[in-house]
């Protein structure tokens, strides 16, 4: 049986019906409908490729905006000359790498670099809302993907305020997918991708072009940044008793244009 093609109001109505979580994999979307990647950090992208993979192979518009530099997140020896200049654009170069072999257009990213507080936590403020405000209404998205609010960094804390204040403003409706992160205190998941050992294989090459991430947590956790995140799917696909080894999850979001 053919699948419906669905619009972003179709999608949340389903949501709303569904006691359980769902299959992103058992409904179609529009490819027409246009998707808005919020990555607080590079590295935010790689966490959730295989969903982005899903929406790309769809044929789905996708804007990729990398919103700091991230350059707290590089140990000093990890470089010569540690500033914070380099650390940004260390990350950087390693998210571009990564962005190449998943195969994404690399003129459909920005990398903001958005003012960050001496934490190195992005500020929100007039000018931080202003700048990824004039590249929402320029790309115009139908949906939005971002980490959740209830999370222990924060600059995922201060995007999904941004998102949501960009979303109730827009004069259409905006389907928002927050994602399950390793930081992430307590979320609801209402839809899910599982993806099985091959995919998980591509996935860790892809998180291992994040270097000064591999490094790092190599040397504070005791195994790398590509387990930590395959670490959350396992477990995301445990609770969810998914078919496959591996899941990535989303709380659900549908704001609406008041009337």
């Amino acid at each position: 049986m053919e699948k419906k093609i669905l619009q972003v109001e179709q999608f949340a109505q389903i949501i709303m019906k569904e006691t359980s979580s769902v299959s992103l994999r058992d409904y179609s979307f529009s490819s027409s409908l246009r998707l808005l990647v919020l990555a607080p950090h590079p590295d935010d992208f790689d966490a959730i490729a295989v969903m982005l993979k899903y929406f790309q192979a769809n044929g789905n518009p996708i804007l990729l905006l990398v919103l700091t530099g991230g350059s707290s997140g590089v140990n000093d020896s990890f470089l010569e000359n540690p500033t914070k200049h380099r650390k940004a654009e260390i990350r950087e170069t390693e998210q571009i790498k990564a962005l190449e072999f998943f195969g994404f257009p690399l003129s459909q990213i920005r990398f903001l670099r958005l003012p960050e507080d001496e934490q190195g936590d992005m500020i929100l403020d007039d000018g931080c809302r202003k700048t990824v405000e004039k590249f929402f209404q320029e790309f115009d998205p139908d949906m939005m993907v971002l980490p959740y609010g209830e999370d222990s960094n924060p600059s995922h804390q201060r995007t999904f305020m941004l998102a949501r204040q960009l979303a109730m403003a827009a004069a259409k409706p905006i389907l928002v997918f927050y994602n399950q992160d390793p930081k992430t205190i307590k979320i609801s998941l209402d839809v899910y991708i599982a993806f099985d050992q091959a995919t998980a294989s591509w996935k860790r090459e892809l998180l291992r072009f994040h270097q000064s991430q591999q490094t790092r947590n190599l040397q504070t956790r005791g195994f790398g940044f590509d387990e930590r995140i395959l670490k959350v799917n396992q477990a995301i696909s445990e609770q969810l008793k998914t078919n496959q080894a591996y899941a990535e999850g989303f709380h659900v979001e549908l704001f609406e244009p008041a009337a």
